[in-house]
């Protein structure tokens, strides 16, 4: 089927590139409970519990948040690590 949002980039972006300013934004759904995502914010980010709480909630209020930001190699893996669990990402730059 289609190619993932990781194999997407890396065909875009060669490995001599580098990108800063990336963002993971985090969207809200409806089957994901809060701790469910205040774990896994912490896992792929490494953020307090505070923090991630505080982000769970500004998704849940707004729909979305930028939930991390950085290089797109870590932007990735911040993205791949919250898919785990069918959480949906997106990559912004």
């Amino acid at each position: 089927m289609g190619n993932t949002q990781q194999e997407i980039f890396e065909e875009i972006i060669t490995s001599d590139d580098v990108i800063n300013s990336c963002k993971v934004i985090l969207f809200n759904d409806d089957w994901h409970t809060f701790d469910e995502v205040i774990a896994q914010l912490m896992k792929a980010t490494g953020i307090s519990y505070q923090k991630a709480e505080a982000l769970t909630l500004e998704v849940h209020e707004k729909g979305k948040a930028c939930v991390y930001d950085g290089e797109l190699s870590e932007c990735l893996r911040v993205s791949s690590i919250l898919e785990e669990i069918a959480l949906y990402t997106q990559i912004e730059y």
